[in-house]
């Protein structure tokens, strides 16, 4: 199940029904194994799953009172944003139909360690599941300049973040994790 939240008064009203969610955090083509993770502490938690996906190529331009977030885009290709939406609801859907939890999916905006701790302020989440970055010297660029979100989302919140690995372990013969 998938809802939109366009309204602030549909937000609202989906918010009292997501109270201690768990959150997980994707972008398209991300592991299965994340999902499948964040679906079994859902389930042992007896709590709905938010799986949420956040637009960095979005900033947020103000907040109503009420909460909803009104955002522009960083470069005026924003369908960009919409499809990676798309294809993250659509592996949550594949992943999800038929466990019988309750789910939804939200496209959050800005920067993702600090949309994802609003959300679970929001929705006072029980747990934040992430999945690890991949390998490689893009990635390893893109994380030092914003850090990491697993790290920021464990130092900056309360709640407690679940860290699932998205590839195989590097073996501990390998000296450098990043070979690339």
């Amino acid at each position: 199940m998938t809802d939109s939240t366009s309204e602030p008064q549909a937000e609202a009203a989906q918010n009292a029904a997501l109270q201690k969610a768990v959150i997980v955090g994707l972008q398209p083509d991300q592991s299965r194994h994340v999902i499948d993770e964040a679906a079994k502490y859902a389930k042992l938690l007896g709590a709905p799953l938010v799986v949420v996906h956040v637009d960095v190529t979005r900033f947020v331009t103000y907040e109503d009172p009420d909460g909803y977030v009104h955002s522009a885009p960083i470069d005026i290709n924003f369908e960009a944003g919409a499809a990676e939406f798309e294809a993250v609801q659509a592996a949550a859907a594949d992943a999800l139909d038929g466990t019988g939890l309750t789910w939804t999916a939200r496209q959050l905006v800005g920067d993702p360690a600090l949309a994802i701790k609003q959300l679970a302020g929001k929705l006072d989440a029980q747990l934040i599941v992430v999945g690890t970055r991949k390998r490689g010297i893009g990635e390893s660029i893109r994380e030092f300049f914003t850090g990491s979100v697993a790290a920021r989302l464990a130092h900056r919140q309360h709640r407690s973040v679940l860290v699932v690995p998205l590839e195989e372990p590097v073996p501990d013969t390998q000296k450098e994790i990043w070979t690339e």
